[in-house]
């Protein structure tokens, strides 16, 4: 446990800040989760849908830093690719 005051508030800080976090990426992966079940039923129009609200959460989550760029470019690909890919 810290002894100084600064570090008591910090750890307090990192207690908000990891909450938060847990929650972008948690509702980053279920959105993510959701486009590529879409892509299973083989049900295009659902899986569009669900793709833009996986990319805006995937932008949501980077913009507060809870992923890179570069992560979150890669997610995005990949469900564009399979949502693309369908018939």
């Amino acid at each position: 446990m810290p002894n100084l005051k600064n570090a008591k508030k910090q750890v307090l800080i990192n207690k908000k800040k990891e909450i938060a976090n847990n929650e972008f990426s948690a509702s980053m992966k279920t959105a993510i989760k959701n486009v590529e079940r879409a892509v299973n039923s083989k049900d295009k129009d659902k899986a569009c849908e669900k793709l833009k609200v996986a990319i805006k959460v995937i932008d949501k989550a980077t913009q507060k830093g809870v992923t890179s760029k570069n992560t979150s470019a890669r997610n995005k690909s990949r469900l564009s690719k399979k949502v693309n890919s369908m018939e």
